[in-house]
């Protein structure tokens, strides 16, 4: 049996781009009562590309900046560094302090450079990134979440409509289950059941349900059992919002996705291997895209 590869920062780079206001309300409330959302907000990926380094364009998936108005009329903005699997990482705040400096250099604009971490080390919290020399000094501080604080606080997500109080549970829970397929099963169930149970918009259940679905992958046999019981479970409410074909459409475009990424490592020359490792397909998937990268 193939064991599925746990995947986190995909799932959260697309959730984070469909519920851009809903992350910032969740995670940053009181930068959220700040912007005027009725002005909308901007995307920036290219803006963002031209500052990052290429070699770590391919690492960096979960890097978003969007560009917002405050209440005052004026634009800010948001740098968002989700950092989902790494462990403790010395050079973490000054890459972000890195980040930070050449946004503001090359663009001349006010950001806000804020953390996510989905790491399991209780005691890694990065400290302000600081630089001394011959009395010139610098200090760069940033807001900075951990996704484990929220572990103790279960019932608080449970009672929340937010779409990342879901997307947390299913973090948390992926990690936790990581060594219990079994387990992983009946959580991925109920974290699903539970968008019916919150009375989702029919679109809001289909893109959360692809997060889950995206998160907690499930060996072959236990992806069939799920879907059993997932239709089992739709039937006997009528409310078949998430069908077989949806689902299939799910995979497919997880699929695509994976292509997409996959295509772009290989234009940087990176070896098979790694590339493999990074986007779950094999050396014969990746072979026949340097044949046929249309595919």
């Amino acid at each position: 049996m193939t064991e599925p590869r746990d995947e986190f920062d995909s799932p959260w780079k697309e959730i984070l781009e469909a519920y851009f206001q809903d992350f910032m309300q969740f995670f940053f409330h009181q930068i959220h009562d700040d912007i005027d959302w009725s002005r909308g907000y901007d995307f920036l990926d290219q803006e963002l590309r031209q500052v990052v380094r290429d070699a770590e364009l391919g690492k960096r998936l979960t890097d978003k900046l969007v560009k917002v108005w405050k209440l005052s009329g004026e634009e800010t903005w948001v740098l968002v560094h989700i950092e989902i699997q790494s462990q403790e990482e010395r050079t973490f705040s000054e890459r972000m302090f890195v980040y930070y400096y050449r946004l503001r250099d090359r663009y001349n604009q006010k950001i806000a450079s804020l953390a996510i971490l989905g790491d399991e080390r209780e005691t890694w919290r990065p400290q302000p990134f600081q630089a001394e020399l011959w009395g010139c000094e610098v200090t760069f501080h940033f807001p900075t979440i951990k996704l484990l604080d929220y572990a103790p606080r279960w019932a608080e997500l449970e009672n929340s409509r937010n779409p990342f109080a879901i997307a947390v549970m299913a973090h948390l829970k992926t990690k936790e289950t990581r060594n219990d397929a079994i387990a992983r099963k009946d959580w991925k169930f109920r974290l699903t059941r539970r968008l019916y149970e919150q009375g989702y918009e029919r679109q809001d259940i289909l893109n959360l349900f692809r997060f889950l679905d995206w998160m907690m992958d499930l060996p072959e046999g236990l992806k069939q059992a799920f879907r059993a019981e997932l239709e089992q479970f739709e039937q006997e409410r009528q409310m078949p919002y998430v069908t077989s074909i949806e689902q299939m459409g799910i995979e497919k475009g997880r699929l695509e996705t994976q292509t997409a990424i996959a295509l772009n490592m290989l234009r940087k020359s990176l070896p098979l291997e790694t590339i493999a490792e990074f986007t779950g397909l094999t050396i014969a998937q990746l072979q026949q895209l340097q044949v046929d990268p249309a595919q």
